[in-house]
């Protein structure tokens, strides 16, 4: 029984998530999106997990297995909790990838960039979209859609094998290596495990720094050198695989083999060597019509850090819900990076042993020089970093007497094996072919009061991490849900729409935004310059009229105005719920569009053929 006490916490913690789920409301999401949505019994399911995890795991009579099953359980109440909840997939960037995919289904290839636009990016990287079009088949469903909803749970899952490799390379102290994982866990609030390349490749990203961290550190004898070349050959596959889905990731990858080959301990040129010209081999080939035509402003961006890490237009938070979560995701943030400079500064002998992992948090800051990466390439950087920086915040919340030293893994000398710990330096071997006589016992001295309150600070600050990553991760779901009558709207859309038809919208955040993009044009207007928005906003019907008029028969101009373009909207600071009211009231109004549908969701105009 005392054995199985952990269960009790965790499955106390999963039935309470569970009731939370049955009895939540979603279908008048506020401002505050999932915060102010979910049953308080949400909320204590969390708090009881935190406290169950965080006993558990410093108990070294409890077997690892137990600290697994808190992240894993972690895992589920984090990322599947919006899959129970919404009857739809999240992420208007989920449905534009899962239209990419259909494509390839459709027609069998994507089409040439000249025809694209801006979805030519995904003609040059498309090794996501195919082994996604083969996992479609595969599984028998229709689309990606009916299992895209999961993802993030299951990319999430993903990290944890590699990432647990990493930490066991620098510790074998599991206190160490699984808080080391909540705090990456609850850190990870960017949002990029959805449906998406980046998503994979990020895993791929961690499997290349596993193998070089716990293979390529300082290499010795003839048959390591031959066991290396198998490594080799494994490390090429995940670098193809990441290289043919992702533009970023490549390069986040080279600065941070640089990092590391830099270093006495893994100053070992083929990891970086193989990356760097499967990288250049796949830019001067495949990817070169994309390139060509992006270099000048990708040169232009470089040195620029100041417009590099500022949003764009139409991107600043408004209102108080929005503004709250932006908050809570940049404390949750800057608490985890100030607890690992704290852990770095505290844990001397850590430092020094992990070094590496020091170098994987810190290489990817300079990325913020060479480009925006359209006004995301902060939150990319923070991803990057989060590896290296949860380990080091992980060892400034354990006590110091938690941080063994001899158990450290991460320093080798030519002669160990790779992967195994590096023997204890006979400097520190306790000598025992001699005795000392035993010294009288001191009397022991009480025990400060604030030993005790830092005892319980740090439990309560990976409470306040976790609570945290709620209204981080989950705080804009009014703008990234897309209830099922909003979806049925689009679709109806695009049934009915002749081929080169135009859709034009308030933005792109909507479902099936890209539904059948190799066929029907889309205009954003709110993408446009501020002086024609403003022109739109003062005259609505007139001017979008007279910008959809250049449509020729058969094929028609359609306007499209959804619950999740004005969310969007509201909340992005891009055009406020009165100006969204006078477009839509001016369009009904007005003779030249013609109702098609309606419904709670949203409203679709179709330009009348005499305008």
């Amino acid at each position: 029984m005392v054995a199985a006490w952990p269960a009790v916490p965790l499955l106390a913690a999963l039935a309470l998530w569970g009731w939370a789920v049955r009895h939540t409301d979603v279908s008048a999401l506020d401002d505050y999106g999932l915060v102010s949505a979910p049953h308080p019994t949400f909320w204590a399911g969390l708090a009881v997990l935190t406290a169950g995890f965080w006993f558990t795991v410093r108990d070294p009579r409890r077997r690892a297995g137990w600290p697994a099953a808190y992240v894993v359980g972690l895992l589920v109440m984090e990322r599947a909790t919006q899959a129970v909840l919404y009857p739809t997939p999240l992420y208007a960037w989920a449905w534009k990838h899962d239209a990419v995919i259909d494509h390839l289904l459709t027609s069998g290839g994507l089409q040439s960039a000249d025809r694209l636009g801006d979805m030519a990016v995904y003609d040059q990287w498309p090794g996501f979209f195919a082994a996604q079009a083969a996992l479609v088949r595969l599984l028998g469903v229709d689309n990606a859609a009916m299992y895209m909803a999961w993802w993030p749970l299951i990319s999430s899952v993903l990290l944890l094998l590699p990432l647990l490799l990493i930490y066991r390379t620098f510790t074998r102290d599991r206190r160490l290596i699984w808080t080391a994982l909540w705090l990456f866990c609850v850190g990870n609030w960017v949002g990029q495990d959805y449906f998406s390349p980046q998503s994979v490749a990020f895993a791929l990203h961690l499997g290349v720094l596993a193998v070089v961290l716990r293979r390529y550190a300082r290499p010795g004898a003839h048959g390591a050198r031959q066991r290396q070349a198998v490594w080799t050959v494994l490390l090429s596959v995940l670098v193809i695989a990441i290289v043919v889905s992702h533009q970023l990731t490549p390069g986040m990858l080279v600065v941070t083999l640089l990092a590391l080959a830099l270093t006495r301990g893994h100053r070992d040129w083929i990891p970086l060597v193989t990356t760097v010209v499967i990288f250049l081999a796949w830019c001067l080939t495949a990817a070169l019509p994309f390139l060509s035509a992006a270099m000048p402003d990708m040169i232009r961006s470089v040195g620029d850090i100041g417009a590099n890490v500022e949003t764009g237009y139409g991107s600043t938070p408004t209102g108080t819900g929005a503004v709250a979560t932006s908050w809570a995701a940049r404390l949750l943030s800057g608490s985890v990076l100030l607890l690992a400079l704290a852990g770095v500064v505290r844990a001397r002998e850590l430092r020094r042993r992990a070094l590496p992992l020091l170098l994987v948090a810190a290489a990817p800051l300079p990325m913020f020089v060479a480009s925006s990466y359209g006004s995301e390439m902060i939150f990319r950087v923070l991803m990057f970093m989060l590896p290296g920086a949860a380990f080091f915040a992980a060892a400034a919340l354990l006590p110091a007497a938690q941080l063994p030293r001899a158990r450290l893994s991460g320093a080798r000398t030519p002669s160990a094996a790779p992967g195994e710990a590096h023997p204890e330096p006979a400097a520190r071997r306790r000598p025992f072919s001699r005795s000392r006589p035993s010294l009288p016992s001191l009397p022991s001295l009480p025990t400060l009061p604030r030993l005790r309150y830092a005892a319980w600070l740090s439990p309560l600050v990976l409470l306040a991490a976790t609570l945290a990553f709620v209204p981080s991760y989950s705080g804009k779901d009014r703008v990234n849900y897309f209830p099922p009558g909003e979806v049925a709207l689009v679709r109806q859309l695009f049934d009915q729409a002749p081929d080169d038809s135009l859709v034009v919208a308030a933005n792109r955040n909507y479902p099936l935004a890209y539904e059948q993009y190799w066929r029907v044009d889309h205009y954003w207007f709110l993408e446009d310059t501020r002086t024609h928005v403003d022109d739109i906003v003062r005259d609505p019907a007139a001017v979008l009229a007279r910008d959809m008029a250049g449509v020729a028969a058969p094929a028609r101009a359609y306007f499209l105005l959804t619950q999740g373009q004005m969310a969007n909207s509201e909340m992005n600071g891009q055009l406020t719920a009165a100006q969204l009211r006078r477009v839509r009231e001016s369009v009904a109004d007005s003779p030249r569009f013609e109702r098609v549908a309606r419904n709670s969701a949203g409203v679709l105009y179709v330009l009348n053929p005499a305008s």
